[in-house]
C-alpha cells in the first residue's frame, strides 16, 4: 500500500477489463440460449460450473433443508437486517399526482411498478444473502408483483443453492428461484425460456461474464448498472483511531483483487500508523492473499496539505464508500459532492451500512457516483404523464402548438390541433 502526498496522486480509475474474447463468448452464449431455451442453461451449466442439473427451480425440500441448516442467530439477524432495510425503502415510496388547472386541464403522473423482475445473486462458492434483500426488498416495496431470482448452483448434490441464500428469498416471499448463473442466466431472464419467463429489469452484481450480458441485454430489458470492484475511501484528521481505518480499508480489500482501499489525511503520523496497522491486522484475515493483491495494486494512503484539499479529492474520486472520520464530521458532509454512501465518525463502519442499517448497499461503483445513486424503491417504478386538455384549454393553446409545430417542420402536427378547431367551428 503506496504513501503518496496529495501532489502525486492521480485519479485513476481501476475497472474490471472485458477482452473481445470474453465479449465474444457471452455473445455466443446469449445467442445459445435464445435459440436452445432450457436446453442450453443446463449443457452451459455442466460446461462451465462442472455440475448436471436435472431441474433449474428449487423444490420444497430443499427449502426445507435450507431452514435446517440454518441457526437462530443467522435467522433473528436476518430477520432485523429485513426489517430496518424495509423501513428505511418505505420512506422512498411516490404517489401518483393530478393537478386541475383553471381551464379545465388537468396534468398528472402515474406512477406504477414494474411487472416482473428478475434478481441475479452471486453464489457457488460463495454466499450473499444480504445481496438478497437489498435487490428484492426495494422491488417489494415498490409493488413489483413477480420477482423472479437466478443463483449460480453449488457442487453439493443435495444442496444446489446455498442455505443461506435460500432462506433468505424465502422470508422475503421468492415463489420463482432457478439454480443457474453466469451470462446463461441473465440471457434467460431476458429472453426466456420454457422454464424461466422473461422479466422487465434484471438487477444484482456478479463477475465480469454477467456484467457483460447484461451489457448486452440492455434495451430488451433494463438493468440497474453495470457495476465494477468495490472501493472505499477514509478520511480523517489526527483524532481517528488508526486501528479503525485499517480494518475498513481492509473490510473492502478482502472483497476482490481489484478493489480499491484508498485513506486520505492532514497527519503524517496517523497515516504511518495506519499503515502499521494494515499489515498487522492482514496477517490473520483469512482472506488474507486476495486483500493483500488488492492493497499492492490499487491501495493508497494519501497525505494532504489540508482536510479541503482531501475533500476535493475524495470528489475526484467519487467513491463506492466514504467514511469521514474527522474530529468535527458533519461540518465536511455538505462538501461532500459525490459518493456512494457516507458513513460518519468512528462507529459508522462501512459494514454496518453492508448489512444491517437499511440504506441500500448496492452502490455506484467505478466513480459513477459522480451521476448515478444507490439501488432505490424508484428503480422498480415507472412513470406515466397525464395529460387531459378540456376544449378551452386547446383553443387558448393552439396559436402556440401550431407554431411551435411549423417551425420543427411537421405540418401534421399543427393540422391535428386545427382540424379540431375547424371541426368546432363548423359546430357553431
Amino acid at each position: 500500500m503506496k504513501i503518496i502526498t496529495g501532489n502525486q496522486y492521480k485519479n485513476k480509475q481501476i475497472a474490471q477489463q472485458s477482452t473481445e474474447k470474453e465479449l465474444l463468448m457471452v455473445n455466443q452464449i446469449i445467442e445459445k440460449v435464445i435459440k436452445d431455451k432450457d436446453k442450453a442453461l443446463f449443457e452451459l451449466t455442466q460446461k462451465f460450473d462442472g455440475i448436471a442439473l436435472d431441474r433449474l427451480d428449487v423444490t420444497e425440500d430443499e427449502l426445507h433443508m435450507a431452514y435446517a441448516k440454518t441457526d437462530d442467530t443467522f435467522m433473528a439477524a436476518l430477520r432485523l437486517a429485513a426489517e430496518n432495510i424495509r423501513a428505511f425503502h418505505e420512506k422512498q415510496k411516490r404517489t401518483s399526482w393530478m393537478e386541475p388547472h383553471m381551464d379545465g386541464s388537468v396534468l398528472g403522473q402515474m406512477i406504477s411498478p414494474l411487472q416482473r423482475v428478475g434478481v441475479y445473486v452471486p453464489g457457488g462458492t460463495a454466499a450473499y444473502p444480504s445481496s438478497v434483500l437489498m435487490n428484492v426488498i426495494p422491488a417489494l416495496v415498490a409493488g413489483v408483483e413477480e420477482i423472479v431470482m437466478v443463483t449460480p448452483p453449488g457442487s453439493g448434490a443435495a444442496q444446489r443453492i446455498h442455505p443461506n441464500i435460500l432462506v433468505a428469498a424465502n422470508e422475503l416471499g421468492i415463489k420463482e428461484i432457478y439454480s443457474v448463473g453466469g451470462a446463461q442466466a441473465i440471457a434467460a431472464l431476458a429472453y426466456g425460456t420454457e422454464t424461466i419467463a422473461p422479466v422487465d429489469k434484471i438487477c444484482g452484481p456478479g463477475n465480469i461474464f454477467v456484467a457483460l450480458a447484461k451489457q448486452q441485454v440492455y434495451g430488451t430489458v433494463d438493468i440497474d448498472s453495470i457495476a465494477g470492484p468495490t472501493d472505499i475511501t477514509v478520511i480523517a484528521d489526527e483524532t481517528a483511531d488508526p486501528s479503525f481505518i485499517a480494518a475498513d480499508l481492509l473490510s473492502q480489500a478482502e472483497h476482490d483483487e481489484l478493489a480499491t482501499a484508498i485513506f486520505i489525511t492532514d497527519s503524517k503520523t496517523l497515516a504511518e500508523k495506519v499503515h502499521q496497522q494494515v499489515y498487522e491486522q492482514l496477517e490473520t484475515l483469512p482472506r488474507k492473499q486476495i486483500a493483500q493483491t488488492s492493497l499492492e495494486h490499487n491501495g493508497q494512503i494519501i497525505i494532504v496539505e489540508s482536510m479541503q484539499e482531501g475533500v476535493d479529492i475524495v470528489n475526484r474520486i467519487a467513491p463506492e464508500h466514504l467514511e469521514l472520520m474527522m474530529d468535527e464530521p458533519m461540518q465536511w458532509l455538505g462538501k461532500v459532492q459525490h459518493a456512494g454512501a457516507i458513513f460518519i465518525g468512528p462507529y459508522s463502519s462501512e459494514p454496518v451500512g453492508d448489512y444491517f442499517a437499511g440504506p441500500n448497499h448496492i452502490l455506484p461503483t467505478n466513480g459513477t457516483a459522480r451521476f448515478s445513486s444507490p439501488l432505490s424503491v424508484d428503480d422498480f417504478v415507472k412513470k406515466s404523464s397525464v395529460i387531459q386538455y378540456s376544449k378551452q384549454a386547446l383553443f387558448d393553446s393552439a396559436p402556440y402548438i401550431t407554431s411551435l409545430a411549423r417551425g420543427e417542420g411537421l405540418e401534421g402536427h399543427a393540422r391535428a390541433i386545427e382540424v379540431r378547431l375547424q371541426k368546432e367551428g363548423e359546430k357553431r
